[in-house]
């Protein structure tokens, strides 16, 4: 991610007040919602970041203007907000640490893959607990996160995660927790299945005589222009039959696709991502 710079302009700042917000992890996903933060108009004043590696402290601070600490508890002190931003298998263990330094009705946002709100709040008991899943595409504002709170969750809590999350793009509420596993496959993973379909279509472009570089830039800028139409209207239906002109090249291909299970493959796919996400809950959650 490129250089942002914080903004300062009061009436700006005006959509989190005095709140401040501190992560635990200063990776990328963390990286892009500090980003969008800002632009957001929070000021890095108000942002803390925990984080032990000397190298990304250093990037953080010179990237947008605030202040990194090695000591986790350092980040949250003080903070209306938590967001978690480590790994799964990570969190038993920050849990310790950090569980002391959470005040009373802090907001705990975490957007750690398989790790349930059960487990989150035996940790951090005191807390008010909102799961996130963000996906890659946050780091350039345009990624959509999957949101979820238990029943009788603080009103202000649920709106204060959707506005964090909402700075690296979309959100969107669901009623169980266990759906977060499905967000985590078909959204969470989600691009990389484009990514690979992207490279697919690369391939057979070369196996039929194009370039390498070209076919490879046909098939990105066709993704990604594929994605803007969508991002404009997002009835997917529309968008495929918009492109699909009876008895053309487009039904053609998409009949093989048929042919060959296509949307039974795709199926069996997020089934196996939503299965492990629930797998990656019970390795690094429960018991822990």
């Amino acid at each position: 991610m490129g250089t942002t710079q914080p903004r300062t302009d009061p009436d700006m700042d005006a959509a989190f007040g005095n709140t401040r917000i501190a992560f635990v992890g200063g990776g990328n996903m963390a990286r892009a919602l500090v980003a969008g933060l800002l632009r957001q108009g929070a000021t890095a004043a108000r942002i803390g970041i925990g984080e032990p590696d000397a190298a990304q402290r250093a990037a953080l601070e010179r990237d947008f203007g605030l202040i990194a600490s090695a000591e986790n508890a350092a980040a949250v002190t003080g903070a209306q907000c938590v967001v978690l931003a480590v790994k799964p298998q990570e969190m038993a263990h920050v849990a310790k640490d950090l569980a002391p330094r959470i005040a009373a009705g802090t907001l705990l946002l975490s957007v750690a893959a398989g790790i349930t709100v059960g487990d989150l709040a035996r940790w951090y008991p005191v807390a008010a607990v909102v799961r996130a899943m963000p996906n890659r595409p946050a780091l350039l504002g345009a990624g959509v996160t999957g949101l979820y709170a238990p029943n009788g969750s603080d009103a202000a809590a649920r709106s204060l995660a959707d506005a964090v999350m909402s700075a690296a793009g979309r959100t969107v509420w669901v009623q169980r927790e266990a759906d977060l596993d499905t967000v985590t496959a078909v959204s969470g993973s989600g691009p990389a299945y484009f990514f690979l379909l992207a490279e697919q279509m690369a391939a057979a472009g070369v196996a039929l005589g194009l370039d390498p570089d070209a076919a490879q830039l046909l098939a990105a800028e066709t993704l990604y222009g594929a994605g803007q139409l969508a991002h404009a209207d997002p009835a997917l239906d529309h968008q495929r039959s918009a492109v699909t002109s009876k008895g053309g090249t487009t039904e053609a291909a998409l009949a093989r696709f048929a042919a060959g299970g296509f949307d039974t493959l795709v199926r069996a796919a997020v089934e196996a991502a939503a299965r492990r996400s629930a797998e990656l809950a019970r390795q690094f959650g429960s018991g822990n």
